[in-house]
């Protein structure tokens, strides 16, 4: 995992359409489209506009020519995690349904309700559809380019300066956490060992993560010592260079904005023209 780290950017650094653009309207365009697809009412149109929504995304990923297995990694790093928690709406009434239909019963007075479900289904249409524009986003932008886009629309300085020396020395701290491994490794320890001791195990990998703070705390010192030196206050401001937007870019920004904004619009005025 600590390897990854290391090639977190990796994919941000190739060359197309979609990396070349300006970091601000890709910015706008991920926003806008979680902001569209989560303020759909929780009622089945939300189906049609995430799946609207999902092959806009496979057009812009396409775009990137990145390959699918890319997505395919990042998504299911992060869907489980949110899995277990979509899992479990099939159990609970929700505030979004007056009727609940059983549709079977466990044991320990354990329902499943058929509102549930399609509120589970809908919950996990909407989730899948932000993260995968989050990872277009994060697929096809490098950090700094995400900092400085955020400053040009408006971030606060002091928000985008610790945002950065965050993302800066994580990579410091996979480098120390990699050099201790390392080491531990030369001395042929493996904690997964059952050949050694419960306790010594335990005791080593504390050492462990002792060093880890102890390191992290000093590297933490000489960093802030090294930027007083060079002027660092509570009044000093990034250096940030003015870009202006391409036509082909606000061009861009236009069509995905009105794609966004209508596809929603339309879904629920066709829905409520049925009812």
């Amino acid at each position: 995992m600590i390897e990854e780290l290391f090639d977190i950017e990796r994919y941000a650094y190739r060359d197309s359409i979609i990396h070349r653009l300006d970091a601000r309207a890709k910015i706008i365009v991920v926003f806008a489209a979680i902001i569209a697809i989560v303020s759909v009412p929780y009622s089945p149109i939300v189906f049609t506009v995430g799946v609207i929504f999902y092959l806009f995304f496979l057009v812009l990923w396409a775009l990137t020519r990145l390959s699918p297995v890319v997505y395919l990694k990042r998504a299911i790093v992060i869907i489980p995690l949110w899995g277990i928690v979509i899992l479990f709406q099939i159990f609970i009434k929700n505030p979004y349904y007056t009727q609940y239909t059983t549709v079977a019963t466990l044991p320990f007075g354990i329902h499943i309700y058929a509102e549930s479900i399609l509120f589970a289904f809908i919950l996990m249409v909407k989730f899948i559809i932000t993260i995968s524009f989050i990872i277009l986003l994060s697929s096809t932008t490098k950090v700094q380019d995400l900092l400085d886009g955020g400053r040009r629309l408006g971030l606060p300085a002091e928000f985008a300066l610790a945002l950065g020396m965050m993302v800066r020395y994580l990579f410091v701290f996979g480098y120390m956490y990699r050099k201790i491994i390392q080491t531990l490794e030369t001395k042929a320890f493996n904690p997964f060992d059952r050949k050694l001791p419960y306790r010594y195990r335990m005791r080593q990998i504390g050492y462990t993560i002792g060093t880890m703070f102890i390191r992290s705390y000093e590297q933490g010192e000489r960093v802030y010592t090294s930027m007083l030196c060079r002027g660092y206050g509570r009044d000093c401001h990034l250096f940030l260079k003015k870009k202006e937007i391409k036509p082909s870019e606000w061009t861009f920004l236009i069509i995905c904005l009105c794609f966004i904004v209508v596809i929603p619009v339309m879904a629920w005025f066709r829905q409520v023209t049925w009812f």
